[in-house]
């Protein structure tokens, strides 16, 4: 059976759309059941609507807190009958017991290689620091931001010159190839959370293309 994912969104979710495209192969172990906005004008609710994925906005500014906004978004997951839920450029933080509540269930994507850089400006973060390889993550949500047992990971060399724009734009086209495979293992149940690191079945022996993929 495909497991029933929604996918949270804040703006134009290209990731949303990497994950809307795979899940289109019926193999696919995850169906894409809703994706919800907090921000009305966000673009990936055309894009989700136009592969006739189910949307909800629920705009964070009409609650008074975070957990009023999050029981509004909570309620909107049971409603749906959902199982897993991806972050996709979702820019608000989660409280813990959202996230609690969630726990294993709820995936995100970040583009740095963590632990290093979290938070935001991550590509200018990593220029000034001088560092030969970055790249992206997609890992389990903990309640302590862009933190988590990591499932996948791609790297991206840093290029002599590169610009944040440049080096972005690079790692972008690494998280639309590495979250899609970080769903499909989570939704089949190849991949899961033992204490804080994943175990992925089949995945053996050096060179295995789970945790980096080989990206141009």
């Amino acid at each position: 059976m495909r497991r029933k994912t929604a996918i949270l969104i804040s703006g134009r979710g290209s990731n949303m759309a990497a994950l809307i495209e795979a899940a289109g192969d019926p193999d696919y172990p995850a169906r894409i059941a809703l994706v919800i906005s907090n921000r009305p004008d966000a673009a990936g609710l055309d894009i989700a609507r136009g592969h006739g994925v189910k949307t909800r906005i629920i705009d964070h500014r009409r609650f008074e807190t975070r957990e009023t906004f999050e029981a509004e978004v909570d309620k909107a997951l049971e409603t749906a009958g959902v199982d897993l839920v991806c972050l996709a450029g979702f820019m608000r933080l989660l409280t813990e017991s959202f996230v609690k509540r969630w726990h294993d269930r709820l995936i995100n994507i970040h583009p740095s290689l963590l632990p290093a850089f979290r938070g935001v400006d991550t590509h200018a973060r990593a220029l000034a620091a001088g560092v030969k390889i970055s790249g992206c993550t997609v890992h389990f949500v903990r309640p302590e931001m862009d933190s988590g047992p990591i499932i996948a990971q791609a790297a991206v060399a840093v290029l002599p010159g590169d610009t944040e724009d440049a080096l972005a734009a690079r790692v972008l086209a690494a998280e639309h190839r590495i979250y899609p495979l970080a769903l499909r293992l989570v939704a089949s149940g190849r991949a899961r959370a033992v204490g804080e690191q994943v175990v992925i079945d089949g995945c053996v022996g050096e060179g295995a293309p789970l945790f980096s993929p080989p990206v141009e």
